[in-house]
């Protein structure tokens, strides 16, 4: 799957969150949607992501937008990393990587020179209506969720 661009319609997904609990996109039907993917749990730079978007919560619910990030990793590995930084936003598992794959977030990446197969830190605003209002591919992990809450307020 290529990227997504503005105005496509986001792909629906229904996967299992921290408690094993299935989340599915369309359950936020009519409300706007950060979904972010990034590669694996309590790692440097996932982890500076997630408590950004966690330190920011308050102000994505004051734009009334949901938070949900989404990796490869278990719910169990979900439940820790929530627990160790305090975390309280959702996060799902998709471990064969099929979401990813659809929102084009997972595929060749170059890392130090080196190229891999894995996953492509992005991050999507997904409006009320269903369709990805801002796509980010590639981002870096610091100062992003600032940014994305920069974009909403414009």
């Amino acid at each position: 799957m290529g990227k997504l661009a503005a105005g496509d319609k986001a792909p629906a997904f229904s996967l299992p969150d921290q408690d094993g609990k299935k989340v599915s996109l369309k359950d936020f039907a009519g409300k706007r949607v950060v979904v972010y993917f990034y590669p694996r749990d309590d790692t440097p730079g996932c982890t500076k992501e997630a408590c950004q978007f966690n330190d920011n919560l308050r102000a994505f619910a004051k734009a009334k937008v949901q938070v949900l990030g989404i990796s490869g990793d278990s719910a169990e590995k979900h439940r820790k990393f929530r627990e160790k930084y305090g975390l309280t936003f959702p996060l799902l598992t998709d471990a064969d990587h099929t979401v990813g794959e659809a929102y084009g977030a997972w595929g060749e990446k170059t890392l130090y020179g080196k190229k891999s197969i894995g996953v492509i830190r992005s991050t999507f605003l997904v409006a009320a209506d269903g369709t990805i209002a801002r796509p980010w591919y590639h981002v870096k992990a610091d100062g992003h969720a600032a940014k994305v809450l920069g974009e909403l307020e414009t």
